[in-house]
């Protein structure tokens, strides 16, 4: 799964510490919970945070919280409400995305890519860090547009967020393997 790297690390090394550190500080963590009911999880959170969902589809929402800076992603998983989806560092570009697989891969990181994808509503470049001591899944990722769709429609490879594929359990169930 390359996606050029070689030009991403030569587009790393030409940018400046500064402007690698000030992206960064535009970045946001992104929290994927699993929730029980989404409609009784999005009114919960929007008392909590003080904000509408950003985006609300079937089995999914997300909420955009300014302070603290924090993407919070709803998926409906009757039965495993309360736990964790995934996490995420939702990045401002794609020089950015490059720039971090970079510098984790200096640091004896892998990582997976999957560019240009759709998953949870929108069209991704990002890429999964391999190898948490405790398994849990994390993602780099910036947004290149909105979708109208959950995932590629010619989907047939593994799930987005890294599941195992889609589900024929319909968007919700779906929903609650992806971010």
């Amino acid at each position: 799964m390359s996606c050029g790297k070689l030009g991403g690390r030569a587009r790393y090394r030409r940018m400046s510490k500064s402007y690698v550190q000030e992206a960064l500080r535009s970045s946001r963590v992104q929290l994927a919970l699993n929730v029980s009911n989404i409609d009784e999880a999005v009114a919960f959170y929007t008392r909590l945070f003080g904000a509408e969902p950003a985006k609300l589809r079937p089995g999914y929402a997300n909420f955009v919280i300014t302070e603290p800076p924090l993407k919070l992603v709803l998926l409906e998983n009757p039965g495993h409400g309360g736990s964790l989806s995934h996490l995420g560092v939702e990045v401002p570009d794609i020089d950015t995305v490059d720039a971090e697989q970079t510098r984790l891969a200096e640091t004896g990181l892998a990582s997976v890519d999957e560019r240009a994808t759709t998953c949870c509503h929108a069209r991704q470049d990002k890429f999964w860090v391999q190898g948490p001591p405790d398994g849990e899944s994390w993602e780099i990722y910036t947004v290149l547009a909105g979708s109208q769709t959950f995932h590629d429609e010619d989907h047939d490879g593994p799930g987005c967020c890294g599941a195992d594929g889609p589900s024929s359990e319909g968007p919700a169930a779906s929903a609650a393997k992806c971010c």
